[in-house]
């Protein structure tokens, strides 16, 4: 509770106050004050001492002080709270204020309702409870703005340029690819035909690549031919002479026997060389039977076998190979721009050499086998070492053909592909995989390492939110119907004209807020609206204050902690309906049987008497703020006093007159008795002594209705009070004008004091 308000200093209207220090605050504490006065100041520094903020005093520096606020407040508990140097030692957060600030705050700005009312008014009505849920969302929905910056950042970390068109979510959803180089190339080489596909659709394939081989079994079998029909003794006797001749005999001798053959046809057969006639030697009968058709026949096989030797492994056949093999070789650089072509590994200089090797081995066996058809020959370990290995280049190049030969077919399908290929698609393909390849790299990575990350915090702390949010929803399905019966029932004793209605939560980026009907002949108006009724149209200011003191009170009825509340009330009827003044008192009355302590402040007196008047069985302590030389001070206010009115007063007057015969009151108690009658008679007969109606003519009307139906006051009452009007009009300037020298007789003057008193006391008759 507070106790006193000990120092105000440099603040408002107060330069350095310490006189309420004095003046002890109770239970129920009234502070009454002109507007501009200071009561404005004071509600500002009790409801700086609740939040703690330096602002409410801070902005009221007083004008011209050369020295910040200073203020002393004392409590109840502990030490005094100090705000010095612009902080409080302490505060005190049971203060509840109700004042312009609080229907600025939660109710209306102005004549506008703002977000910031709704969000206000939002925290009012869940309380402390409500309002600690709700800071739990509104810290998570605080945080997820902070993920949201984050994230944007670290996505902005993520190079553009490399994430192939994708935001940073798709980008780094990206997962890998095994074997993503082949992919990337197979795709670089699709769209690289995609975009020549003329080209591509006339390109050459693979030519067909192919080494003759060499059939030894038929060279060993020529090489090795004789003549089996020849007589042994014919052969061995050829076989001999031919052995005695030179290299080449034999065919000299094959050449010879043809000539001698055509001269004996001419005649007898002599020798070409010695003319001897060759009829009786026996030789020649045997080298007719060795040089006959047979030999004739090996001869031509030896000759043909020659000839297909070098058609098929010599001319221009190793060059057409070479050349074969460059096209192929040719080939493949164009198409490997295309797609994934096999390399060819021909190392034709080698193939040369051992081609070249078996060629000639063989060529020379078959030149010695046609320099003597009948000699019998074999090929030789050297001719076929060289021949195997020709052969195992022939196989090893039968290997890379059949490569070729597959290699066609993939030809064929890209031929295929390229012609009706989709450029574009092909493009987006290469792309999505050149990000994925820069995806997963190191750099890229990490960064996108950080992306997720976030992103998953993020989630995190949504599922939170979501979690506080649904608490704090299930909560204000109960708080909220309840607040707005609350509400409503204010607004009842308050004789208000319209009610609340769908009052109602709302959740926004902003945080939670209320929202709410007002209903006017049961026709809801809503709060804002660009034309046509709403909040500031339908509610007159008296309106605006009355719905903003049900807030109030509805809000203060559902605290917990009601019981060691301070609640502060200034000038709760600025605005206020004249009519809606008796529900106030009483609202406030039962407000502080409740609380711990309340404090009114008003410019209002009828007001602020009627609030001390009902709350007399309640300890009390009154207070004023006056003027002080060029400001304010506080001093005590004597409430009694002023609560007794003139009529009071003049009747205790002539009460204490009549006790004690002072002479000095004298003519004061003369000129008094005739507003003391006119005071009673006004409050006893208001029908018939209206305002503006002098007494002396109330006194004729009552003499003229004596005895009629209409009869006011009887026959003695109507005498005397004719009688005590003479005797107070000699002290009246409109009836004497030297009232001011008419003569004071002390028994007379008391014996009509005492009549007039009397008079006025009587029941009507």
């Amino acid at each position: 509770m507070v106790q006193a308000i000990q120092l105000l200093r440099n603040i408002g209207q107060f330069d350095s106050v310490n006189a309420g220090a004095q003046i002890p605050f109770a239970k129920l504490t009234v502070v009454y004050g002109e507007n501009g006065r200071g009561k404005t100041t004071l509600t500002a520094i009790l409801r700086s001492l609740a939040t703690g903020a330096a602002t409410p005093i801070s902005d009221r520096h007083r004008l011209g002080a050369a020295n910040p606020p200073h203020v002393v407040i004392g409590l109840a508990a502990g030490a005094p709270a100090v705000f010095e140097n612009g902080a409080w030692s302490r505060t005190e957060p049971n203060v509840a204020v109700f004042d312009d600030e609080f229907v600025a705050q939660n109710v209306c700005s102005g004549i506008e309702v703002i977000p910031g009312n709704r969000q206000n008014l939002h925290e009012l009505i869940v309380g402390s409870q409500g309002v600690a849920l709700n800071a739990a969302v509104q810290t998570h929905v605080d945080r997820i703005e902070q993920h949201n910056r984050e994230l944007r950042a670290k996505a902005d970390a993520i190079p553009a340029a490399r994430r192939g068109g994708l935001d940073a979510e798709a980008f780094c959803a990206l997962q890998p690819i095994p074997d993503l180089d082949r992919e990337l190339a197979d795709a670089e080489k699709r769209l690289a035909a995609a975009r020549s596909s003329e080209v591509v659709a006339t390109a050459a394939i693979f030519p067909a690549l192919s080494l003759p081989a060499f059939d030894l079994d038929a060279l060993d079998g020529l090489l090795g031919r004789d003549l089996p029909g020849l007589e042994e003794a014919a052969a061995e006797r050829v076989q001999a002479h031919i052995a005695l001749l030179a290299r080449g005999g034999e065919r000299w001798i094959g050449e010879g026997l043809t000539h001698a053959d055509h001269a004996a046809a001419a005649g007898p057969a002599i020798c070409p060389f010695c003319a001897q006639d060759l009829a009786g030697s026996s030789v020649i009968g045997h080298y007719r039977a060795y040089f006959g058709d047979a030999y004739n026949d090996l001869k031509r096989d030896i000759a043909n076998a020659i000839q297909a030797l070098t058609t098929t492994h010599a001319g221009d056949v190793p060059a057409a190979f070479e050349r074969t093999v460059r096209e192929a070789i040719e080939r493949r650089e164009f198409w490997q721009a295309f797609t994934e072509v096999p390399a060819i590994q021909i190392d034709t200089a080698e193939i040369a050499r051992a081609w070249k090797a078996a060629r000639d081995g063989i060529m020379e066996r078959l030149k010695a086998k046609q320099a003597a058809p009948l000699e019998p020959l074999a090929l030789g370990d050297d001719v076929r070492a060289a021949v195997a290995t020709y052969e195992e280049q022939r196989v090893g190049l039968d290997r890379v053909a059949a490569v070729l030969v597959q290699a066609n077919e993939a030809l064929a399908l890209v031929k295929e592909e390229a012609r009706a290929a989709n450029v574009a698609a092909l493009a987006a393909d290469l792309t999505r995989l050149r990000a994925v390849e820069a995806r997963h790299q190191p750099d890229m990575a990490a960064l996108c390492t950080a992306y997720v990350d976030e992103r998953d915090e993020k989630g995190r702390t949504e599922t939170a939110r979501d979690q506080a949010r649904e608490a704090l929803n299930q909560y204000r399905q109960n708080v909220f119907p309840a607040y707005q019966d609350a509400v409503n029932d204010y607004l009842r004793r308050f004789n208000a004209g319209f009610r609340l209605g769908n009052v109602a939560p709302v959740n926004n980026r902003g945080g939670s807020a209320a929202n709410y009907n007002v209903l006017i002949n049961n026709i809801a108006v809503g709060l804002n609206a660009a034309e046509g009724p709403c909040f500031r149209t339908a509610l007159s200011a008296g309106d605006r204050n009355t719905l903003a003191l049900a807030f109030f009170f509805a809000t203060l009825e559902r605290d917990q902690a009601l019981a060691q509340k301070i609640v502060v009330i200034d000038d709760p009827m600025s605005s206020l309906d004249e009519h809606r003044t008796l529900h106030t008192v009483q609202e406030i009355h039962r407000l502080a049987g409740a609380v711990g302590q309340v404090i009114v402040l008003s410019h209002s007196k009828p007001f602020i008497l009627n609030v001390w008047e009902k709350c007399g069985a309640l300890p009390r302590a009154s207070l004023q703020v006056v003027r002080a030389q060029q400001g304010s001070t506080l001093v005590a206010w004597d409430v009694t006093g002023d609560m007794i009115t003139l009529h009071d007063k003049r009747h205790a007057d002539a009460l204490a007159y009549l006790q004690a015969a002072d002479p000095a009151v004298e003519r004061k108690i003369a000129e008094s008795l005739r507003p003391m009658l006119e005071t009673f008679v006004r409050v006893a007969f208001p029908a018939q002594f209206r305002p503006g109606g002098k007494l002396g003519q109330f006194a004729d009307i009552c003499r003229q209705r004596l005895g009629t139906a209409d009869e006011i006051l009887g026959p003695n009452d109507t005498a005397e009070l004719r009688a005590l009007l003479d005797f107070g009009n000699r002290y009246h300037h409109d009836e004497n004008p030297a009232y001011q020298t008419e003569a004071i007789n002390d028994r007379e003057l008391a014996d009509f004091t005492r009549r007039t008193l009397a008079f006025a006391s009587r029941p009507r008759q």
